[in-house]
C-alpha cells in the first residue's frame, strides 16, 4: 500500500467528524429553539458508514491467513474510508415547557421546545474531537514515515 491511500483514508475521517462537530454545534445554538405552535428545531445526527468499493483511497485489510477475525483479502476486504451517509433528525418526542404567556404556547399553555440534550451533545463534541484527533495523528504518521523514507534515500 502507498502513502496516498492511508493519506486519504485519514483525510476521509477528518471530513467526515469535522462535518459531525459542525451538526453538533448547530444542535447545540438551537437547544431552545421554537419554530411555531406545537413545532420546534429537532435533533440532528451524522450517520457514518465504511466508504463504498468504488471509493479512490483503500487500506488493504489483513487476509484471513494473518489473522482469523479478518474479514476478507483483496480489493472486497480493503478499507475505503469512512462515508457520510446522511443527516437524519431525531425522532425522540420534542420537549413540552409550561410557559401560557408565551404567543407560541398551545391551548393548555405549554411551548414546544427542541430535543437536544446539551450535556448528550457535548458528550457527543468530545468523542467528535477525539475522533478528529486520531485521524491527524494517523496522518501525521503516514507523512513522517514517508519524509522518514525520504531521507534515507537521499
Amino acid at each position: 500500500m502507498g502513502m496516498y491511500p492511508a493519506l486519504g483514508v485519514s483525510a476521509t475521517g477528518l471530513a467526515a467528524q469535522r462535518l459531525r462537530m459542525d451538526v453538533i454545534a448547530n444542535n447545540l445554538a438551537n437547544v431552545d429553539s421554537s419554530t411555531g405552535v406545537g413545532q420546534a428545531y429537532r435533533r440532528r445526527v451524522v450517520m457514518m458508514a465504511e466508504a463504498p468499493s468504488g471509493a479512490e483511497f483503500r487500506l488493504p485489510r489483513p487476509n484471513a491467513a494473518e489473522s482469523p477475525t479478518a474479514v476478507g483479502a483483496g480489493s472486497e476486504g480493503d478499507l475505503h474510508g469512512v462515508n457520510v451517509t446522511q443527516i437524519a433528525e431525531d425522532q425522540s418526542p420534542l420537549r413540552k415547557v409550561y410557559e401560557p404567556g408565551n404567543p407560541l404556547a398551545d391551548a393548555q399553555g405549554y411551548v414546544t421546545k427542541s430535543n437536544v440534550n446539551p450535556v448528550t451533545e457535548m458528550v457527543d463534541m468530545v468523542a467528535a474531537t477525539r475522533s478528529y484527533q486520531a485521524n491527524v495523528t494517523a496522518f501525521d504518521a503516514t507523512k513522517g514515515m514517508a519524509m522518514e523514507t525520504l531521507r534515507l534515500l537521499s
